[in-house]
């Protein structure tokens, strides 16, 4: 079971975090984590800069004095820019998740602001950014998976093992209901029933063959699952397997509202793997679309264009 380690708390000050916390204290212990929490502050003068860090620092310090009982919590300021103030700190600390509370700015009909979505683009690591106020325990975990069934490369299984693998340790330890879900498309099916000459019968055999090579995948997904947490682990799932039909950007933050999920796993990253991309059209345009909290995987090798330096 794949567990975080190396946590990584960032403060939003323009919200009500206290439910985040408790969830990233929650998290921390269950999986016997180091847990920081982030402030990145605006640049202030240099004659202001020390009373601006001690007031960040007492700030925090009150807030986190309800858990310092639960987990070792340490504390980190910083001032700049804040997502690459994050970035930053996860190259040179190596977490392995970010937890973070949507921004959802009022201007605008979306739960996630510029902060959040560029974590999402550029974080190498997972992006967890909560709807608040967060729930203690999820009832509804949601994993949206890819691929083509014709030709899934070792890359691509992996990724979609990952999300599977968080889900489903989320989904065990809140004793939520986990969703595989996979949104498809029927190849050429628009080419073919606009060609005169082929049968609506030949169509629709041609579809159901396409949607019969999807869910042996998807319940393949799901066999692999459970030989790698084990028939008994598996067993208290009850994994739940769905194929949506149509394009992943326009059924996958329905369908998940349908469900009424409290959180829905994904990749940021297009399965073409195209040089130099950040994030794919469709995982943006689902982002944009969902009103749940949402953990956002990278898929192996995803190098952040934040460096260190400047």
């Amino acid at each position: 079971m794949i567990e975080f380690k190396n946590i990584l708390y960032v403060a939003e000050e323009a919200s009500d975090q206290v439910s985040a916390i408790e969830r990233a204290v929650a998290i921390a212990e269950n999986n016997r984590s180091r847990l920081t929490i982030l402030d990145v502050i605006p640049p202030v003068a240099e004659s202001y800069f020390a009373e601006t860090l001690i007031y960040s620092k007492q700030k925090l310090q009150s807030l986190l004095q309800p858990y310092l009982n639960r987990v070792p919590i340490e504390i980190e300021i910083s001032t700049g820019t804040v997502f690459l103030e994050v970035i930053r700190s996860v190259l040179r600390n190596e977490y392995d998740l970010v937890i973070k509370a949507a921004e959802n700015p009022d201007f605008m009909q979306r739960l996630f602001g510029s902060v959040d979505m560029h974590l999402l683009r550029k974080c190498p690591c997972p992006v967890w950014l909560m709807k608040l106020p967060e729930k203690s325990k999820y009832d509804c975990v949601v994993a949206a998976v890819d691929f083509d069934p014709l030709q899934i490369a070792a890359s691509e299984q992996a990724f979609n093992n990952e999300i599977l693998d968080r889900a489903s340790v989320l989904a065990l330890t809140d004793g939520a209901s986990l969703h595989l879900v996979h949104a498809w498309e029927a190849f050429a099916e628009r080419a073919m029933l606009a060609h005169g000459a082929i049968s609506n019968e030949n169509v629709t055999a041609h579809v159901q063959k396409q949607a019969s090579m999807r869910q042996k995948a998807l319940y393949g997904l799901g066999e692999m699952l459970r030989s790698r947490i084990g028939t008994d682990s598996y067993d208290k799932l009850s994994l739940n397997f769905h194929l949506v039909k149509g394009p992943a950007k326009k059924v996958i933050a329905p369908f998940a509202a349908e469900l009424r999920a409290d959180l829905v796993v994904m990749g940021t990253v297009a399965r073409t793997g195209i040089s130099g991309l950040i994030i794919g059209n469709t995982a943006e345009a689902i982002l944009n679309q969902l009103d749940c909290s949402v953990l956002a995987i990278k898929p192996a090798g995803f190098k952040s264009p934040v460096t260190l330096e400047p």
